[in-house]
């Protein structure tokens, strides 16, 4: 029995607290093919034309039992049974892994579909509900015949390794705008290496070192005990090998979903002159990713045994220490069984999320989550697990700091990378190198030959890809598809813009020639006057006769009042005009010796007013006139102020001065004979005669 002990031991010193692979490579986009491992949808809209593995193997090795100094552990001296920290439960749980991703390779179709095949080898240990007082006893107290009693109760133990080809198809399930979602799926052919599992139910072992004289003590052990193994291991298993077990076969099957959330996929976006839209491929869309998948469904069926014994007897010391399996059906009762389980892969949930937050560094948020029983026999699990990884990504360099919580085995931090076609890192590395009571340690490296997206090439540098660039020579503008916009015309108003892109024309006017629509040799947008031919003097406007004597404005000394020609389009005083003028004046009356005009007059001088204004720039002098009586000096002077004074009527009713001069002749020049009544009255006059 202490060798079916030394056995268990060996499981628990190396087997993994995690059976997860390739921690923290496995979150970069550039992990290629790896991507199938933890969801089938990673393979699609990838950054990799092809991306062909050549090897890579991803192992761990922990416990929470043993806590060990990482640095001291290659110490010649050092002894682990004696240096390794001990802590013991009421249930100690083991899981370990080891992955080996042999020859594989994935191939981006087309934009919408990508495949994968790949070839696999796996071992997973798992020891579950373990005492670890039972552990503690059997290995000290035995040797050193001191009593002790264990209450086991139920245990688990499984082995399990196996070899699958893969093959993986993905899918883009929706691209709409913000929104991106793939699907992928992998089917594998399993192959069967070899399967060993034990369960046990109300284990108890009681010794009592003080029975037999001598120290060879007694122990008592009670329970039900069940195992199976597959055929390579009948037989001695000192010499088991790991070999493929003739019709150990089995289906297995992963699916997986990807959402991406595309908020900048209008920076992304170009189109064709068909309005067929294009996006490169050698970068990453998103903001933010989703991830959930489903791995490992399915089960190999071994022709192997099982055998189930009753646990109950007293052995000596010597007996329980020297028992092998083999030699259960001497000491133990063996019981009817049921034909064995089959061996069922490690199913798990995944579900991750990722941040891009600048093309070069991101934030991964992994769950694993294990969905097989660890109560039940030849079943293989995951511990449940999650990470978060930050890092920094490029195409030919990675960078990643996972930290993450492991059932079992507690926090644990690493650090990997990839440089081009090697990947190297450990999830744990960081936590070995620091911890004194490190319980895990894992490590996976590989090599592979990455072939990458191209980046779009814009050969002209006008920011439109070659790919959607009609004119990919000559830099032109998105809205033309990458091509200059013409000038067919040379105005320089490029056609898109030119309202004329056949005739040349001015800027202003939208790329059209200005127009002279009356043909007046005046263009519209100078033309005052666009619908009626004028004259450059008058903006494009013919010349105005306002009182339509036929004498132009510009011309007419009086636009307003119909005139003749030959007088600049004023009227003309003619001689019957002059005639009545003055017949008017002469009946102008004034007091008798004085220059004061009559009221009588009034009337007379009206109309003479409204005469005067019928010919507004004639200029008229109104001159005073006397009879011989009295003498020629107060003659004159009276007929200077009567002159003056029709002078000042005519002004203070409206007619311009400047129009009018007064002058008196006394009694210079008489129309009539001064000897009579009648002749000296007809002299006493005002005249009112055109100035020429």
């Amino acid at each position: 029995m202490k060798k079916l002990i030394a056995a268990a031991l060996l499981v628990l010193c190396f087997a993994s607290a995690k059976s997860q692979s390739y921690i923290g490579f496995l979150s970069d986009n550039y992990s290629g093919v790896h991507g199938v491992i933890s969801n089938p949808a990673n393979i699609v809209d990838s950054r990799f034309k092809t991306d062909i593995n050549l090897v890579g193997v991803s192992a761990f090795i922990a416990n929470d039992y043993y806590g060990v100094n990482f640095n001291d552990v290659f110490d010649d001296e050092y002894e682990f049974e004696d240096d390794a920290k001990e802590f013991p439960k009421d249930k100690n749980n083991l899981i370990g892994n080891v992955d080996v991703l042999g020859p594989a390779f994935m191939f981006n179709i087309n934009e919408k579909n990508s495949i994968a095949i790949y070839s696999r080898a796996r071992a997973f240990y798992n020891v579950n509900d373990i005492n670890g007082e039972t552990l503690e006893g059997l290995i000290d107290n035995l040797d050193d015949n001191i009593d002790f009693n264990v209450n086991q109760g139920d245990a688990y133990a499984s082995a399990h390794t196996w070899a699958e080809i893969g093959i993986t198809y993905a899918r883009v399930l929706m691209n709409k705008e913000q929104h991106f979602l793939k699907g992928g799926i992998t089917l594998k052919y399993l192959q069967g290496l070899g399967t060993a599992y034990a369960t046990g139910s109300d284990l108890t072992v009681d010794f009592d070192a003080n029975t037999i004289a001598n120290g060879n003590g007694t122990v008592e052990t009670t329970g039900d005990v069940s195992y199976g193994y597959s055929q390579n291991l009948e037989g001695d298993l000192d010499d088991a090998d790991i070999e493929v077990v003739s019709g150990a076969t089995g289906i297995g099957a992963d699916l997986g979903f990807i959402y991406e959330w595309r908020p900048d996929y209008k920076e992304y976006t170009s189109k064709d002159s068909k309005g067929k839209e294009f996006m490169p491929k050698d970068i990453n869309k998103y903001k933010l990713k989703f991830g959930l998948s489903l791995t490992d469904v399915g089960s190999i069926a071994y022709d192997g045994v099982e055998e189930r014994y009753d646990f109950n007897n007293t052995l000596t010391q010597n007996d329980f220490e020297d028992i092998d399996i083999d030699d259960l059906e001497r000491f133990y009762t063996q019981v009817n069984t049921d034909d064995p389980e089959k061996a069922v892969l490690p199913t798990a949930l995944h579900v991750n999320a990722d941040w891009n937050i600048n093309q070069r560094f991101y934030v991964n948020l992994n769950t694993d989550l294990s969905l097989t029983a660890k109560d039940k026999a030849n079943r293989s699990r995951v511990a449940n697990m999650i990470s978060l990884t930050p890092r920094f990504e490029s195409k030919w360099f990675s960078f990643y700091l996972p930290l993450s919580v492991v059932q079992h085995s507690g926090l644990q931090l690493g650090a990997g990378f990839r440089a081009g076609p090697l990947y190297i890192g450990s999830g744990s590395v960081v936590s070995l190198l620091t911890s004194k009571e490190s319980k895990g340690g894992d490590v996976y490296v590989g090599l592979k030959v990455p072939v990458y997206q191209n980046r779009p090439k814009d050969k002209d540098g006008d920011g439109v890809l070659d790919k959607v660039d009609e004119c990919p020579e000559v830099a032109g503008p998105e809205e033309n598809f990458g091509c200059p916009w013409p000038d067919t015309d040379g105005d320089t108003v490029l056609d898109k813009d030119d309202q004329c892109p056949e005739e040349a024309g001015e800027v202003d006017n939208n790329g059209c020639p200005w127009p002279d629509t009356d043909g007046d040799s005046i263009l519209d947008k100078d033309d005052s006057c666009p619908q009626v031919a004028g004259p450059t003097e008058n903006n494009g406007c013919p010349w105005p006769d306002t009182d339509g004597d036929g004498v132009l404005d510009k011309d007419d000394n009086c636009p307003d009042v119909p005139g003749t020609v030959a007088n600049n389009g004023c009227p003309e005083v003619t001689e019957e005009v002059q005639k009545t003028l003055n017949e008017y004046a002469k009946t102008i009356l004034f007091d008798s010796g004085k220059s004061s005009i009559k009221a009588e007059s009034d009337q007379v001088l009206r109309d003479i007013v409204g005469i005067l204004n019928e010919y507004p720039t004639a200029k008229f002098s109104v001159e005073g006139h006397t009879d011989s009586a009295g003498s020629n000096k107060l003659n004159q002077r009276l007929s200077d102020s009567r002159a003056n004074a029709v002078k000042n009527y005519l002004v203070e009713n409206g007619i311009d001065q400047f129009r009018l001069s007064a002058v008196g002749y006394g009694e210079d020049r008489p129309i009539a004979t001064n000897k009579t009544r009648a002749g000296r009255a007809k002299n006493r006059r005002v005249e009112i005669n055109l100035v020429k």
